[in-house]
Protein backbone atom coordinates (compact mmCIF):
# COMPACT_ATOMS: atom_id res chain seq x y z
CA UNK A 1 0.00 0.00 0.00
CA UNK A 2 1.18 3.30 -0.89
CA UNK A 3 2.05 5.65 1.98
CA UNK A 4 -0.02 8.46 2.70
CA UNK A 5 1.09 11.94 1.29
CA UNK A 6 2.60 14.09 3.74
CA UNK A 7 0.81 16.65 3.74
CA UNK A 8 -2.54 14.80 4.76
CA UNK A 9 -0.99 12.91 7.45
CA UNK A 10 -0.36 16.55 8.68
CA UNK A 11 -3.30 18.05 8.64
CA UNK A 12 -4.74 15.03 10.48
CA UNK A 13 -2.21 15.24 12.95
CA UNK A 14 -3.18 19.05 13.18
CA UNK A 15 -6.84 17.92 13.56
CA UNK A 16 -6.35 15.45 16.15
CA UNK A 17 -4.46 18.40 18.15
CA UNK A 18 -7.11 20.46 17.56
CA UNK A 19 -10.10 17.87 18.75
CA UNK A 20 -7.94 17.14 21.83
CA UNK A 21 -7.25 20.76 22.94
CA UNK A 22 -11.14 21.65 22.83
CA UNK A 23 -11.96 18.11 24.43
CA UNK A 24 -9.09 19.09 27.36
CA UNK A 25 -10.48 22.76 27.99
CA UNK A 26 -14.09 21.58 28.48
CA UNK A 27 -13.37 18.37 31.09
CA UNK A 28 -10.82 20.51 32.84
CA UNK A 29 -13.68 23.25 33.25
CA UNK A 30 -16.36 21.01 33.95
CA UNK A 31 -14.12 18.74 36.44
CA UNK A 32 -10.91 20.43 37.51
CA UNK A 33 -7.48 19.55 35.67
CA UNK A 34 -6.28 16.71 38.16
CA UNK A 35 -9.60 14.93 37.99
CA UNK A 36 -9.37 14.46 34.23
CA UNK A 37 -7.18 11.51 32.33
CA UNK A 38 -6.04 11.33 29.16
CA UNK A 39 -8.07 8.03 28.20
CA UNK A 40 -11.49 10.33 29.37
CA UNK A 41 -9.72 13.39 27.10
CA UNK A 42 -8.92 10.63 24.22
CA UNK A 43 -12.33 9.63 24.54
CA UNK A 44 -14.22 12.57 24.68
CA UNK A 45 -11.91 13.65 21.52
CA UNK A 46 -13.60 11.10 19.61
CA UNK A 47 -9.38 9.01 19.61
CA UNK A 48 -9.57 6.16 19.02
CA UNK A 49 -5.95 5.76 20.49
CA UNK A 50 -6.21 6.07 24.09
CA UNK A 51 -2.12 7.08 24.39
CA UNK A 52 -3.42 10.32 21.88
CA UNK A 53 -2.93 12.63 24.02
CA UNK A 54 0.47 11.74 25.45
CA UNK A 55 1.82 11.35 21.89
CA UNK A 56 0.75 14.45 20.87
CA UNK A 57 1.21 16.67 23.44
CA UNK A 58 3.76 15.03 25.83
CA UNK A 59 3.02 15.53 30.05
CA UNK A 60 -0.14 16.73 31.65
CA UNK A 61 1.37 20.61 32.06
CA UNK A 62 2.16 20.88 28.07
CA UNK A 63 -1.31 19.85 27.36
CA UNK A 64 -2.37 22.51 29.97
CA UNK A 65 0.15 25.27 28.55
CA UNK A 66 -1.25 24.13 25.21
CA UNK A 67 -4.79 25.00 26.44
CA UNK A 68 -3.58 28.07 27.85
CA UNK A 69 -2.14 29.39 24.57
CA UNK A 70 -5.23 28.44 22.18
CA UNK A 71 -6.61 32.09 23.65
CA UNK A 72 -3.43 33.56 24.57
CA UNK A 73 -2.58 35.42 21.30
CA UNK A 74 -6.01 37.16 20.39
CA UNK A 75 -5.92 38.41 24.00
CA UNK A 76 -2.77 39.58 23.97
CA UNK A 77 -3.72 41.38 21.06
CA UNK A 78 -6.21 43.07 22.35
CA UNK A 79 -3.91 44.05 25.40
CA UNK A 80 -1.64 45.77 23.13
CA UNK A 81 -4.39 47.68 21.15
CA UNK A 82 -5.76 49.29 25.23
CA UNK A 83 -2.04 49.53 25.96
CA UNK A 84 -1.36 52.02 23.14
CA UNK A 85 -4.47 53.96 24.31
CA UNK A 86 -3.58 54.12 28.04
CA UNK A 87 0.27 54.78 27.72
CA UNK A 88 1.08 57.72 30.12
CA UNK A 89 -1.98 57.42 32.33
CA UNK A 90 -2.29 57.79 35.86
CA UNK A 91 -5.51 56.21 35.92
CA UNK A 92 -5.75 52.99 38.27
CA UNK A 93 -8.85 52.46 36.65
CA UNK A 94 -7.59 52.67 32.98
CA UNK A 95 -4.81 50.11 34.25
CA UNK A 96 -7.14 47.46 35.55
CA UNK A 97 -9.29 47.80 31.79
CA UNK A 98 -6.27 47.01 30.26
CA UNK A 99 -6.30 43.49 32.58
CA UNK A 100 -10.13 42.95 32.60
CA UNK A 101 -11.32 44.18 29.28
CA UNK A 102 -9.20 41.94 26.91
CA UNK A 103 -10.39 38.58 28.51
CA UNK A 104 -14.06 39.49 28.43
CA UNK A 105 -13.74 41.01 25.13
CA UNK A 106 -12.19 37.32 23.75
CA UNK A 107 -14.68 35.62 25.50
CA UNK A 108 -17.70 37.71 23.75
CA UNK A 109 -16.29 36.62 20.91
CA UNK A 110 -16.20 33.26 20.81
CA UNK A 111 -19.87 32.96 21.38
CA UNK A 112 -21.13 30.23 23.65
CA UNK A 113 -20.83 27.97 24.80
CA UNK A 114 -17.21 28.53 25.71
CA UNK A 115 -15.04 27.09 29.07
CA UNK A 116 -11.99 29.32 28.67
CA UNK A 117 -12.64 31.18 31.87
CA UNK A 118 -13.79 27.93 33.83
CA UNK A 119 -10.71 26.41 32.74
CA UNK A 120 -9.17 29.36 34.11
CA UNK A 121 -10.52 29.31 36.95
CA UNK A 122 -9.88 25.97 37.93
CA UNK A 123 -6.06 26.67 37.15
CA UNK A 124 -5.82 29.57 39.34
CA UNK A 125 -6.82 27.02 42.45
CA UNK A 126 -4.37 24.32 41.09
CA UNK A 127 -1.11 24.36 42.99
CA UNK A 128 0.53 22.11 40.62
CA UNK A 129 -0.04 23.45 36.89
CA UNK A 130 -1.12 27.19 37.58
CA UNK A 131 3.10 28.55 38.52
CA UNK A 132 4.24 27.00 34.79
CA UNK A 133 1.17 28.82 33.28
CA UNK A 134 1.83 32.00 35.04
CA UNK A 135 5.63 32.01 34.15
CA UNK A 136 4.85 31.42 30.70
CA UNK A 137 1.89 34.22 30.79
CA UNK A 138 4.43 36.87 32.60
CA UNK A 139 6.87 36.44 29.34
CA UNK A 140 4.36 38.46 27.66
CA UNK A 141 5.51 42.09 26.83
CA UNK A 142 2.68 43.77 26.96
CA UNK A 143 0.94 42.24 30.08
CA UNK A 144 4.52 43.13 31.95
CA UNK A 145 3.66 46.91 30.50
CA UNK A 146 -0.08 46.60 31.70
CA UNK A 147 1.26 45.27 35.73
CA UNK A 148 3.67 48.65 35.47
CA UNK A 149 1.14 50.87 34.85
CA UNK A 150 -0.61 49.59 37.78
CA UNK A 151 2.06 49.49 39.73
CA UNK A 152 2.67 53.07 39.43
CA UNK A 153 -0.63 54.54 39.48
CA UNK A 154 -2.02 52.47 42.31
CA UNK A 155 -1.95 53.53 45.92
CA UNK A 156 1.37 52.75 47.87
CA UNK A 157 0.11 49.72 50.01
CA UNK A 158 2.31 47.50 52.80
CA UNK A 159 3.80 44.68 50.91
CA UNK A 160 1.11 42.18 52.63
CA UNK A 161 -1.61 44.60 51.61
CA UNK A 162 -0.41 44.75 48.28
CA UNK A 163 -0.06 40.86 47.72
CA UNK A 164 -3.39 39.95 49.52
CA UNK A 165 -5.14 42.19 47.05
CA UNK A 166 -3.45 40.83 44.23
CA UNK A 167 -4.49 37.49 45.49
CA UNK A 168 -8.57 39.24 45.95
CA UNK A 169 -8.03 40.82 42.56
CA UNK A 170 -6.99 37.03 40.63
CA UNK A 171 -9.65 35.64 42.28
CA UNK A 172 -12.61 38.26 41.75
CA UNK A 173 -11.78 38.55 37.92
CA UNK A 174 -11.34 34.79 37.11
CA UNK A 175 -14.02 33.42 39.20
CA UNK A 176 -16.67 36.14 38.06
CA UNK A 177 -16.05 35.80 34.54
CA UNK A 178 -16.23 31.95 35.26
CA UNK A 179 -19.36 32.33 36.92
CA UNK A 180 -20.95 34.38 33.96
CA UNK A 181 -19.42 31.88 30.93
CA UNK A 182 -21.28 28.98 33.22
CA UNK A 183 -24.02 30.60 33.27
CA UNK A 184 -24.70 31.62 29.88
CA UNK A 185 -23.68 27.94 28.81
CA UNK A 186 -26.69 26.68 30.88
CA UNK A 187 -29.22 29.35 29.89
CA UNK A 188 -29.26 30.75 33.64
CA UNK A 189 -29.86 34.72 33.88
CA UNK A 190 -26.95 36.98 34.76
CA UNK A 191 -26.52 39.84 36.46
CA UNK A 192 -25.58 42.20 33.56
CA UNK A 193 -26.47 41.66 29.68
CA UNK A 194 -23.69 41.24 27.78
CA UNK A 195 -19.81 40.54 28.67
CA UNK A 196 -19.27 44.26 27.73
CA UNK A 197 -21.71 45.25 30.61
CA UNK A 198 -19.95 42.49 32.94
CA UNK A 199 -16.55 43.96 32.55
CA UNK A 200 -17.74 47.38 33.43
CA UNK A 201 -18.60 45.70 36.78
CA UNK A 202 -15.51 44.21 37.21
CA UNK A 203 -13.26 46.69 36.05
CA UNK A 204 -15.18 49.49 38.95
CA UNK A 205 -14.96 46.44 41.58
CA UNK A 206 -11.00 45.72 41.09
CA UNK A 207 -10.35 49.82 41.07
CA UNK A 208 -12.30 50.18 44.23
CA UNK A 209 -10.64 47.13 45.92
CA UNK A 210 -6.89 48.97 44.89
CA UNK A 211 -8.35 52.17 46.00
CA UNK A 212 -10.00 51.00 49.45
CA UNK A 213 -8.44 52.27 52.94
CA UNK A 214 -6.59 49.13 54.90
CA UNK A 215 -6.33 48.66 58.28
CA UNK A 216 -3.19 48.74 60.50
CA UNK A 217 -2.62 45.21 61.78
CA UNK A 218 0.12 43.71 64.14
CA UNK A 219 1.88 40.53 62.87
CA UNK A 220 2.03 37.61 65.19
CA UNK A 221 5.41 35.86 65.87
CA UNK A 222 3.46 32.84 66.69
Amino acid sequence: MASQPQTLRGGRSDTSRRLILLAAERLFAEHGIAAVSNRQISDAAGQGNNSAVGYHFGTKIDLVLAVSRLHKAPIDSLRSEMLARTVGSTNVRDWVACLVQPLTDHLESLGTPTWFARFSAQLLTDPQFRPAVEREALEDETLRQVLAGLEASRPDLPPEVRAEREDMVRQLMMHTCAEREGALAEGRSTPRASWSDAATGLIDAITGLWMAPYSETRVSNV
